[in-house]
C-alpha cells in the first residue's frame, strides 16, 4: 500500500485523468505501457474500484508499495510530457511527490525544469564531439550520424530523425556507463532483476540509462525530461505500436529529439552544467 496522501492524489488526477481515461491511452496501449514496467494492469486485483483506466490506476496506487507506485507515476509523467500536456506548477509538485515515494532527495527535484520552448531555444552549435572521449571508430560513426540527422531534418523526414537521435543517444549512454560501470551499478535507479541484483549493462533500456545518467550527474534534469520523450518517440520504430498510438511525427518532435541529443552530448562531454 502506497503512502500517497489525499491532496497528492488530486495532483495526479489533474495531470492524468481524462474523464475516466488516462491521458491518450486506449486499452491495448495502456496494458502495454504497464507491461513495459512488469505490471499487468488488467489483473482482477486492480478492478475493485471499477474497470476504467483511471479507476484501475487509483486501485494500483492504493495497493502497491511506494517504490513501485513512484516508478509508474514517474513514467506516466514523462509520457504526459511527451504529449505536451503538463502544467508547470503541478508537474513540479508531482516530481517532488515521486521523489518522496522513491526515497530520493526531494531538494534535487526542485531544480527548475525548462519549458519546452526554452529548451528548444538553447544553442549547441559550439558543441565539440571530440571531447566525448570515445574511441576513433565510434567517433566516426557519431560524426556520420550527425551529418545524416541534419539531412533528415532539412528533408522533413521526422521519423528518420527520431530513430537516428534515439539510437545515437542510447549508444553514447551505454559507452559512458561502460566507462563508469561502478557508479552506474550503484545508483538507486539502476535496473534490477527478480533476484534483486543489478541487471547486466546489455539488458539496460534507454529509459534506465537516462535515469541513471541523471542520478550520477551526467545529464541535467531537462535532458532527462525530454530524453524520456525521445525514448517514447523512438519506441514507434515498431509499425504496429505507431499504428496503435496513432503517432504522427512532425518537425516539432524531430526538433525535440535533435535538441535532446545535442544537450546530452554537451552534458556527457562536460560542456554543460548539469
Amino acid at each position: 500500500m502506497s503512502s500517497l496522501k489525499a491532496h497528492e492524489k488530486v495532483i495526479f488526477e489533474k495531470l492524468f485523468d481524462q474523464g475516466g481515461y488516462v491521458l491518450n491511452f486506449n486499452d491495448p496501449s495502456y496494458a502495454e505501457f504497464f507491461r513495459e514496467h512488469g505490471i499487468s494492469i488488467d489483473d482482477a486485483k486492480y478492478r475493485f474500484n471499477g474497470t476504467s483506466k483511471m479507476k484501475r490506476l487509483r486501485a494500483f496506487w492504493e495497493i502497491e508499495p511506494d517504490q513501485v507506485v513512484g516508478k509508474i507515476l514517474e513514467a506516466l509523467l514523462e509520457y504526459a510530457s511527451a504529449l505536451g500536456s503538463l502544467a508547470g506548477a503541478d508537474e513540479e509538485k508531482a516530481r517532488q511527490i515521486i521523489a518522496r515515494l522513491r526515497g530520493m532527495p526531494i531538494t534535487a527535484q526542485k531544480v527548475n525544469v525548462k519549458t519546452e520552448t526554452d529548451f528548444l531555444q538553447q544553442s549547441f552549435q559550439d558543441i565539440d564531439c571530440v571531447r566525448l572521449n570515445i574511441d576513433p571508430g565510434l567517433q566516426a560513426v557519431i560524426a556520420q550520424r550527425f551529418a545524416e540527422i541534419k539531412i533528415t531534418l532539412k528533408g522533413g523526414a521526422a521519423l528518420a530523425t527520431i530513430f537516428l537521435c534515439g539510437s545515437t543517444l542510447e549508444g553514447l549512454l551505454l559507452d559512458a556507463a561502460a566507462k563508469e560501470i561502478a557508479r552506474f551499478n550503484t545508483a538507486e535507479s539502476a535496473p534490477k532483476g527478480k533476484d534483486g541484483k543489478v541487471k547486466p549493462l546489455h539488458e539496460w533500456t534507454l529509459d534506465n540509462l537516462i535515469n541513471v545518467a541523471h542520478e550520477v550527474g551526467i545529464l541535467s534534469l531537462d535532458v532527462k525530461k525530454y530524453g524520456h520523450a525521445l525514448r517514447d518517440f523512438r519506441n514507434y520504430i515498431h509499425p504496429r505500436q505507431q499504428a496503435v498510438q496513432q503517432f504522427k511525427p512532425d518537425e516539432h518532435t524531430a526538433r525535440i529529439s535533435w535538441q535532446v541529443l545535442q544537450a546530452a552530448i554537451a552534458g556527457l562531454s562536460g560542456q554543460r552544467n548539469t
